[in-house]
C-alpha cells in the first residue's frame, strides 16, 4: 500500500468544461451507467458548498439548523441508493482526513455519516496514505463514472467549484480507478471513524476558522 502512487493528470490531455457544462455532462453520463461502479477521491479540507442549505446554516454559525437540514436529505439519499441497486451501479467515496479537523471537515463528516447510513460506500484515510504522491503538491479531486469517464474537478483557491477537466483515455481511467480502489480497501468505514473521532466533538461553525 505504501508504494501505491497516483497517476499523473495532464490538463492538455483532457477537455476543459466550465461549471454548467460539467454538471450537465456528469448527469448525462451518470444516468447511462449500468452494472459498473463509480469512484470519488476527495482531498481538499475545505470547500465552499453551492446550493446546500445545511452548509449555508453552518457558515452562519447555526449548527443545530445545519444538522436539521442535513437530516431532511435522508429520503432523497435513500431514493438514490434504491436507484443504484436497480442499476447495479454503486458509488464509492474515499475521503482524505487531516488532523486537527477543519471546521468544514467536522460539518462534512456529519454529511458523510448520513450518506453512509443511506447506503453510500464511504471510507476515510489519513493524509499519510497519499504522501508518496504529493511531493509536488496535493492530489486533485477526482470522480470516475462507470470506468469510462474521469473528471478532475476544479476549485478556486478558496474552494468554490469552477468546472472540471474531462478525460476518457481507458488506460488513464483504469490507473486512477485502481489507485482509488486501493485507498478504499485500506481505508476505514466513515461510520466507525465518525463514532470514534467526531461524535463527541462540540458543534462547529465556519467562524471557527479564525479562532
Amino acid at each position: 500500500m505504501s508504494d501505491l502512487r497516483a497517476p499523473f493528470l495532464i490538463p492538455a490531455q483532457g477537455e476543459r468544461l466550465v461549471r454548467e457544462a460539467y454538471r450537465r455532462d456528469f448527469r448525462q453520463r451518470d444516468a447511462a451507467i449500468r452494472n459498473r461502479d463509480s469512484w470519488k477521491f476527495e482531498r481538499r479540507q475545505h470547500f465552499e458548498e453551492q446550493s446546500s442549505p445545511s452548509h449555508d446554516a453552518f457558515r452562519r454559525g447555526d449548527w443545530d439548523e445545519a444538522m436539521r437540514l442535513l437530516e431532511e436529505r435522508r429520503d432523497g439519499l435513500l431514493a438514490v441508493a434504491r436507484e443504484d441497486e436497480r442499476r447495479c451501479s454503486f458509488f464509492h467515496r474515499v475521503r482524505v482526513i487531516e488532523t486537527p479537523l477543519t471546521p468544514y471537515m467536522r460539518w462534512e463528516l456529519h454529511s458523510l455519516r448520513l450518506r453512509a447510513e443511506c447506503g453510500e460506500r464511504i471510507r476515510v484515510i489519513g493524509v499519510e496514505r497519499v504522501a508518496v504522491s504529493e511531493r509536488s503538491g496535493p492530489l486533485p479531486e477526482v470522480v470516475i463514472l462507470g470506468g469510462r469517464t474521469l473528471y478532475r474537478v476544479l476549485y478556486t483557491e478558496s474552494g468554490v467549484p469552477e468546472g472540471a477537466v474531462r478525460y476518457t483515455d481507458p488506460g488513464l481511467i483504469r490507473g486512477w480507478e485502481n489507485y482509488i480502489r486501493g485507498l478504499y480497501e485500506a481505508g476505514e468505514d466513515v461510520t466507525s471513524y465518525f463514532d470514534r473521532e467526531v461524535a463527541h466533538l462540540p458543534s462547529s461553525t465556519a467562524r471557527s476558522k479564525t479562532e
